[in-house]
């Protein structure tokens, strides 16, 4: 049989890896940002040391595999210049850092924490004399080393005996929810791991990286997002760490640091006190945040955040705690100030690019913010989606005394919306982000993209009718514009505000989980809800939506917000 490896017709022969077919064919490259890392397969990424067809014994016929005969022999390779090739080298990664730690401190644990701009955050424990220079060493070593990287099937069982020898009790437990009956992991020299995903073919791939060392840890840089070929600086953003490591304080107060742990609280009943604490902690950061405000005398404040982190619902309760102060808070939209659709020039790809900063009126929205601090009534613009037009509908305002106007949008946090020369100490900038601390097990976080996505997912099929594939269509570009017009500003926030709640994830399952699995291996979406349904398949679904109160984060997202009612 032929397989069609991007178009190119390959014999597939008995035995032969993708890999091996990849280099006869001759669609190897030498040039990182090129190279076929992983293939994809009917909606499914695979290791390049898969092979399609496989001899099973002398006295059977060569097969070929399930994936292959579901793809019709179309195999796309996947590089790194791919979303999926990116996460594919995230994982390599991973296994590379923790093979190297094993190799030199056996006892140390070492646990993945955050994503800090484009650096990992791995933190190291018990383990007094960790050197990440000498950890660097190692995984150069490694890498130099080449070592091929395959993938080997166990029963479940034997996989959680593996893991409970080694150590590794972490990812013991939450195999106990797996409901297959085997588990896939990848070894070397009696180390073994996985990282719910595939890997590169070889260690040899980790070919762009450094490692900076850092308290409680290291930095792992990944490469540049503009040129892959380097590694990507570091620029140290202490607010946002700070923010990550106060999430993870809270998981060891509230005891659930892995979703082993969050199961074991759903199974219980014990989620519902979770849950208390959970907003019980929101309220007071939301409290915190006012008191910051009053004190500084500010009169406006800017809230940014990327999509599906709570803008609406923090912008709403920081306005409730502002009237605890007895202020006057206005609730303002950036959105109101889009420029007309038809005015929108479309991008070098024929599309509107709509979360580009100029779709906004930058021009608009500085005279009237300057109009409105010099006490001048103003009436604002109120844009409508329907016809894609900004309309004056006679909405006036002025601010009094005590008013404080919460201004909330994507490019809330730019620099370039402030007047020239307005007093700084005015402006209040909050930065709000679902910056999850829960992880799979200690080796595998759970990505804060990820919970958004699922937010989103949810909340765009609860309340506005729009179906997983359309949500999934948009999420690459929604994805682009947050590391564009967000992210580089997060920092320059008075404060970060994280989010998350450590039982969001059971209550999410509970609303979409049915229609993930409705998506089929043909659907363009499959590859992206595959990776969702991993992690859900993990997790208790949890109904407790009585529990939820109706201002809490969470209902945004599944509906009963008492905001939008």
């Amino acid at each position: 049989m032929q397989l069609q490896i991007d178009g190119i017709f390959v014999e597939a022969k008995t035995g032969y890896s993708l890999l091996e077919m990849i280099r006869s064919a001759r669609l190897d490259n030498a040039q990182f940002y090129c190279r076929p890392i992983a293939a994809k397969m009917a909606g499914e990424i695979f290791n390049l040391n898969y092979i399609p067809v496989r001899d099973h014994s002398e006295q059977e016929p060569a097969s070929l595999r399930r994936a292959v005969q579901a793809s019709g022999g179309i195999v796309q390779l996947i590089r790194y210049s791919d979303p999926a090739g990116r996460d594919v080298y995230s994982r390599t990664a991973q296994f590379v850092i923790f093979l190297a730690l094993r190799q030199l401190w056996p006892k140390a644990r070492a646990k993945m924490d955050c994503t800090v701009g484009n650096a990992l955050f791995v933190e190291v424990e018990n383990e007094p004399a960790f050197d990440a220079l000498k950890l660097k060493e190692r995984m150069r070593m490694l890498v130099s080393q080449n070592i091929p990287l395959i993938r080997k099937r166990l029963l479940l069982s034997e996989a959680q005996v593996l893991f409970l020898q080694d150590g590794q009790a972490d990812k013991a437990a939450l195999l106990s929810y797996r409901k297959a009956d085997y588990f896939d992991v990848y070894s070397h020299e009696g180390f073994s791991d996985y990282y719910y995903g595939e890997l590169a073919p070889s260690t040899g791939y980790l070919r762009v990286w450094d490692i900076l060392p850092v308290e409680g840890g290291f930095m792992f840089l990944y490469p540049d997002d503009t040129d892959p070929e380097q590694v990507s600086g570091y620029k140290e953003m202490p607010k946002f760490l700070s923010v990550c490591t106060e999430g993870e304080k809270w998981c060891q107060l509230m005891e659930c640091q892995t979703v082993s742990d969050l199961n074991e609280l759903v199974r219980s009943g014990q989620i519902r006190e979770l849950i208390r604490v959970n907003e019980a902690l929101h309220e007071k950061r939301y409290s915190q945040v006012a008191d910051m405000v009053c004190q500084r005398g500010a009169k406006v404040v800017m809230l940014a955040g990327p999509s599906s982190s709570g803008k609406t619902t923090s912008a709403n309760r920081l306005a409730t705690q502002l009237r605890v102060h007895g202020k006057k808070p206005i609730l303002m939209s950036l959105d109101d100030y889009y420029i007309d659709r038809d005015q929108i020039k479309p991008g070098p790809d024929g599309k509107l690019d709509l979360e580009h900063i100029d779709t906004i009126d930058i021009d608009q929205f500085r005279q009237d913010l300057q109009a409105l601090i010099r006490g001048e009534e103003v009436e604002l613009p109120s844009f409508d989606f329907k016809s894609g037009k900004r309309l004056m509908k006679g909405h006036k305002i002025r601010l009094a005394p005590q008013t404080v106007i919460i201004i909330e949008g994507l490019h809330a946090l730019n620099p370039i919306l402030l007047p020239a020369g307005m007093d700084s100490n005015l402006i209040f900038k909050l930065y709000v982000s679902a910056l999850l601390p829960l992880n799979l097990d200690d080796h595998n976080r759970i990505p804060s993209s990820l919970l958004r996505l699922l937010r989103r997912t949810v909340r765009d099929y609860e309340t506005r009718g729009a179906s997983v594939q359309r949500t999934m269509e948009m999420w690459d570009s929604v994805r682009r514009g947050e590391k564009r017009w967000i992210f580089p500003y997060q920092e320059e926030a008075d404060v970060i505000f994280n989010s998350s709640t450590l039982y969001e994830l059971p209550v999410l399952k509970k609303h979409i989980y049915a229609l993930l699995t409705q998506i089929q291996p043909e659907e363009e979406c499959y590859e992206q809800v595959r990776g969702l349904v991993k992690v859900l398949n993990y997790v208790l679904e949890a109904d407790v939506d009585d529990e939820i109160p109706p201002t809490s984060l969470v209902r945004e997202f599944i509906g009963g917000n008492s905001f939008y009612k």
